[in-house]
């Protein structure tokens, strides 16, 4: 293997590592604020919570097709591998986020008789949340790959372990949107916001935890990745580190410091995303295929890597650009849409 041909795989998983990371990090929230939208006690609070998000929420999107579609033109074998296996959470995943999509919007102008919206993106969010917490146990889990091509059958992804993985998703997206609501808002709303946080952290850290025990006795790869003499010495920072930020983003939501709380959830989402990756490295498709095997040949990934390369500066200046021009709180009746 080339030196070019050896690198251009690693540089292309972490162009979309990033992209997965930024989607999570950035729609996380808003999805969040999205499954406890029905909580808002009155019509104002429940204005107040879309006002909060509606500047950043359809831009936040943007990642998750940079994702997808980095990994078609970089890994072609992995994307037709990974979707026939996750055909139905993906497809409902996507369909939710239209539905949500299409709720966000409507609820603005069928005002006064907008509560079906409401439940609508309220749904729409938990379903989306739920499918993408699936997807990623059904990847986790393992594919059956026989001759370069998926042999599993329909439902090989709906087990037990992935359904955890859904409904801890949903837990660790509540804390995200229960942080940013304590941010961005005041009064009753940011109060109730806080307990929201507190339950959602306590809910996430057991989830973390259920699933941390749940893949090394489920992979003997990712039982000898972690647990194998040599490895525990260089990789016990990662379990250490998730307790102390655990700890500061607990104190945070105590004492009701949103940007303590939201900044501690998405380094919780950090740890995570390394220690998956640590756990399938250097895995595309776990456990059969590698990055270099599933890597399209480097001419069409050079190709490919150039523009990305332009696209994603402009993706992140208009990112920044957003949330910096709507930073601070959202007042009471102030909206954006």
């Amino acid at each position: 293997m080339g030196e070019i041909a050896y690198w251009l795989p690693l540089v292309w998983a972490a162009l979309i590592g990033i992209a997965i990371v930024m989607y999570v990090l950035l729609d996380g929230f808003d999805l969040g604020i999205g499954m406890l939208f029905l909580s808002g006690t009155s019509e104002e609070e429940r204005d107040h919570m879309m006002n909060a998000i509606a500047p950043y929420w359809d831009g936040n999107e943007t990642w998750l097709v940079l994702g997808g579609a980095g990994l078609l033109v970089a890994f072609p074998l992995a994307y037709g591998t990974i979707l026939p296996a996750l055909y139905i959470p993906i497809f409902v995943m996507l369909l939710a986020l239209v539905f949500r999509g299409v709720a966000f919007e409507f609820r603005f102008v069928s005002k006064p008789h907008h509560a079906w919206w409401d439940r609508a993106f309220s749904l729409g969010s938990t379903v989306a949340t739920f499918a993408q917490g699936v997807v990623l146990g059904g990847f986790m889990q393992g594919i059956n790959i026989q001759n370069r091509e998926f042999a599993g059958g329909t439902f090989d992804w709906l087990t037990p372990f992935s359904l955890l993985c859904g409904v801890g998703l949903m837990a660790g997206y509540i804390l995200l949107g229960s942080a940013w609501v304590m941010m961005k808002t005041d009064g009753d709303l940011a109060r109730r916001a806080q307990r929201h946080a507190e339950w959602a952290l306590y809910a996430t850290l057991f989830f973390v935890a259920a699933v941390s025990l749940w893949t090394p006795l489920m992979s003997d790869h990712i039982a000898e990745r972690w647990f194998r003499g040599e490895h525990i010495v260089w990789l016990w920072p990662v379990p250490f580190l998730t307790a102390v930020t655990a700890l500061v983003t607990y104190r945070g939501a105590r004492k009701g410091s949103g940007l303590q709380t939201f900044l501690g959830g998405m380094t919780l989402f950090l740890l995570c995303f390394l220690g998956l990756g640590i756990s399938v490295f250097p895995y595309l498709v776990f456990p059969s295929i590698t990055l270099w095997e599933a890597a399209a040949v480097p001419e069409s990934q050079i190709f490919s890597l150039i523009g990305a390369l332009l696209f994603l500066p402009l993706v992140l200046g208009y990112t920044a650009f957003v949330y910096w021009t709507f930073r601070g709180k959202v007042t009471e009746g102030a909206g954006y849409h």
